[in-house]
């Protein structure tokens, strides 16, 4: 099987990769030997006792030793570990769950609450900018939540250190639909042409800009539906291209896994493993999970740059430029912000698809459609508004 990390024409598109080379992949076995730490393998999944592992977490070097372990599963492993009992004392769990469902009721009662990726409309809710959110709320409940070692140390084995934190709530009633098999941030938020267009290396370093986790606020059975996971998919090298095709998607129905997580517990995942939230088949869970999504301090620019200014300033010289569409575009590429995160997704939602539009696609609509300079500036500072909206 040729290396994964090798792609001689340079790109992937949506057809990009034999599907027989995903199934050998994920017909792969975890090795005891290759997760010494861990209590059991289950389903392919290493699955760590952190109550077991208390003392290592004052041990540089048997921690240092424990991170090593668990980014080596999550980059060439099965690319999911588990921690068991990451809370001891899930007390605090209980008064988020509180504090969660309060801001529930609260967001569908002003706004109809908040939509979600990749799952059907009502099979949940979701409360985006938890993190901030609690915080505000309840400093003292937060600061309870998030002194957790165990999700510190993943994330730091992972992503290095000065990490930035993000989470989001994700609230699936009795009768919950599926979501369908898909990757995360931050490829897997668009669309196969848009990930098309970023070269094959960019689609393996993707992965290591973010680290995708959950913590359970509650018992969750299989039957509740806990995530659906296909270890080993990460290494399918392009995934993120096509993991939306049927047969990729024939493959995950075929070989993913599910695990029941207890309250308190926590998983944690390459966001390059196929995986799709399952459908809630009780009649009596509500299945609470909070989806940390962890992102690398690396993941910014050098310097601050007035980049809503310089879209300003240019669009009218832009506007009356006997320029190509693509010298156009090169030129706004240098002064437009071209990513739609990160956003406030309350106020900011998805348009027609995972993500807002970006103030350059604005700006090359705006030029398209021939919008007038105070129309565009308007238009922009609108956007901005959206995206920066306090929480």
């Amino acid at each position: 099987m040729k290396d994964h990390l090798r792609v001689a024409q340079g790109y992937y598109s949506a057809q990009s990769g034999d599907v027989d080379a995903l199934q050998a992949l994920v017909s792969r076995h975890t090795e005891a030997d290759t997760c010494p730490h861990a209590t059991e393998i289950a389903s392919n999944i290493p699955i760590y006792d952190i109550a077991g592992l208390g003392p290592i977490f004052d041990d540089p070097e048997g921690l240092q030793a424990l991170m090593a372990e668990w980014a080596d599963v999550l980059r060439a492993g099965a690319g999911i570990v588990v921690l068991r009992g990451a809370y001891a004392d899930t007390t605090c769990l209980d008064e988020a769950a509180q504090v969660y469902r309060a801001i529930i009721a609260e967001e569908k009662q002003a706004n109809g609450g908040g939509a979600d990726h990749f799952a059907a409309a009502g099979a949940n809710d979701r409360v985006w900018n938890a993190l901030q959110k609690l915080c505000l709320r309840a400093p003292g409940l937060f600061l309870r939540c998030f002194s957790n070692r165990a999700i510190a140390a993943v994330s730091t084995a992972w992503l290095g250190p000065n990490y930035q934190m993000t989470a989001q709530i994700n609230l699936v009633y009795p009768g919950g639909a599926a979501q369908e098999s898909h990757r995360d941030y931050h490829l897997g938020f668009m669309t196969a042409d848009e990930a098309a267009a970023y070269p094959a290396h960019v689609h393996h370093l993707s992965p290591f800009l973010t680290l995708q986790g959950a913590v359970a606020h509650c018992d969750m059975p299989v039957e509740s539906g806990p995530t659906k996971l296909l270890p080993f998919s990460q290494l399918f090298g392009p995934g993120y291209a096509a993991f939306r095709r049927s047969d990729v998607r024939a493959v995950f129905d075929r070989f993913c896994v599910q695990l029941p997580l207890s309250k308190g517990d926590a998983m944690f995942f390459n966001p390059a493993v196929l995986h799709a939230a399952g459908e809630n088949i009780t009649g009596d869970v509500e299945r609470l999970a909070n989806l940390l999504q962890v992102s690398s301090a690396f993941g910014r620019a050098m310097e601050n740059v007035d980049r809503v200014a310089m879209a300003k300033a240019v669009y009218p010289f832009a506007l009356e430029s006997d320029l190509t569409k693509p010298e156009i575009a090169a030129a706004v590429a240098s002064c437009a912000e071209g990513y739609a995160f990160p956003s406030n997704l309350d106020t900011d939602p998805p348009v027609g698809g995972l993500a807002p539009e970006s103030p350059q696609a604005l700006m090359l609509r705006a030029l398209e459609e021939g919008m007038s300079a105070r129309a565009f500036g308007d238009a922009l500072d609108n956007a901005m508004a959206r995206r920066h909206a306090q929480a």
